[in-house]
């Protein structure tokens, strides 16, 4: 069993930041990419970034330049630094980890998904 938990979601001004951060625990032996989605209503869920356990980056066009994705590879965590936030970044936002758990040590890689938690930009 494993188990991501976010944290740091909540309502925030245009131009304001926000940082959340996603805890993964449980039977892990390793986890590959970690990421960042978010979802609105009515909407498919959006990549917003993703970092590679080398700490290789990805970010979607539309928040380039304003979050910044990190994780420790020891801890098991990832964060997503939110600056200069917009109305258009109002989402629920989802943490993701490819792993693979210590019951599949050689086995392959599946999706995690946290419960998410939700960002609302307002003035």
């Amino acid at each position: 069993q494993v188990q991501l938990v976010e944290s740091g979601g909540g309502l925030v001004q245009p131009g304001g930041s926000l940082r959340l951060s996603c805890a993964a625990s449980g039977s892990i032996f390793s986890i590959n990419v970690m990421g960042w989605y978010r979802q609105t209503p009515g909407k498919e869920r959006e990549l917003v970034a993703t970092i590679t356990r080398d700490l290789v980056t990805y970010y979607a066009d539309s928040v380039k330049g304003r979050f910044t994705i990190s994780r420790d590879n020891a801890k098991n965590t990832v964060s997503l630094q939110m600056n200069s936030l917009n109305p258009g970044d109002t989402a629920v936002y989802y943490c993701n980890a490819n792993v693979r758990p210590k019951t599949s040590m050689t086995g392959p890689f599946r999706d995690y998904w946290g419960q998410g938690t939700q960002v609302t930009v307002s003035s």
